[in-house]
């Protein structure tokens, strides 16, 4: 099975999504999408993937959302865009890609439905317990 994540290494729900993948007997293709941002027909195409708005991909926390003014509905969808490919930081984390779906996974345990094998039981970082649906 093939499984790409656009990853954030500073972010516990990304490392977690990621430890998932491979306690499930995969190795991803793990992008680190602040250092090698998606084009914008890249992120145009995971959005179409996941079927969601644009605005659901913009990260609000620990961002320059605010500052930016974005919580105004005046903004397009080409605009957010060009805003995500101007700041990557603004695009929400963990994206992962499978052969069953494109998915933003938050909670990390999203990313079950998309594995073959998901694991049966994961300890996030937090202690927290996730049991395989």
């Amino acid at each position: 099975m093939s499984v790409t994540i656009y990853h954030n290494p500073a972010c516990g729900t990304s490392r977690n999504t990621l430890a998932m993948i491979r306690q499930s007997g995969v190795e991803p293709v793990v992008i680190e999408y602040l250092k090698t941002p998606p084009s914008r027909d890249k992120l145009k195409e995971l959005i179409a993937a996941m079927d969601v708005p644009v605005r659901a991909l913009l990260r609000e926390k620990g961002t320059p959302y605010k500052e930016l003014g974005l919580d105004d509905p005046k903004w397009t969808d080409d605009q957010l865009l060009d805003f995500m490919i101007a700041h990557p930081i603004l695009i929400n984390r963990p994206v992962v890609v499978t052969p069953k779906g494109t998915r933003l996974c938050r909670p990390s345990e999203a990313v079950i439905d998309l594995l073959d094998n998901p694991v049966g039981r994961f300890v996030k970082e937090d202690g927290e317990v996730v049991e395989a649906r």
